[in-house]
């Protein structure tokens, strides 16, 4: 790394660590020559995420977009900004692992889908109306009706745990 005040190109770091919330590394440097202090930052390189439209066209992944839709969703529902900014990390997180770099808006509806599932019910079924283009009253008895088949599978698999967990006394 080369010294900001007399052009070295040899230093020592002296002390490193996270910065930006794990977005990158801070170094605290020290010229080898002059020994001048300076500090260093050293950031992720992330590829950009290309988003597929319905209509074939093609933008840059926008985490406020997703954000967006995910805090209309959970209007008075409960769920934290906070929380639905980590959501959005983590969904963000997901696409940046993923080998291909350009993924279907569908794709970003699906998984925001099963973090809201979560997270709320209410906020499910509004997300849900949106991304799934709802027509009408069916398509919204039908979303229930889905949601409740895999809450009472939930429940049935916990109070089977639960009741053979208690055999056992």
């Amino acid at each position: 790394m080369q010294c900001n005040h007399c052009q070295y190109k040899e230093s020592r770091v002296l002390e490193s660590r996270p910065a930006e919330g794990g977005e990158s590394i801070r170094r605290r440097r020290e010229c080898l020559n002059c020994k001048h202090r300076f500090t260093t930052y050293e950031r992720i390189e992330f590829i950009p995420i290309i988003v597929l439209k319905k209509d074939g066209t093609k933008e840059l992944f926008d985490r406020s977009k997703v954000l967006r839709g995910m805090v209309r969703a959970c209007e008075k529902t409960g769920v934290f900004h906070s929380r639905l900014e980590r959501l959005v990390e983590e969904i963000e997180g997901y696409l940046q692992q993923k080998p291909d770099k350009e993924v279907t808006s569908k794709e970003i509806g699906r998984f925001v889908l099963a973090q809201l599932k979560k997270e709320s019910e209410v906020a499910y079924v509004r997300f849900a109306s949106v991304y799934g283009q709802f027509q009408g009253v069916k398509d919204f008895v039908e979303a229930l009706d889905e949601l409740q088949t895999e809450l009472e599978t939930r429940e049935d698999q916990w109070t089977t745990t639960v009741l053979e967990g208690s055999s056992s006394f």
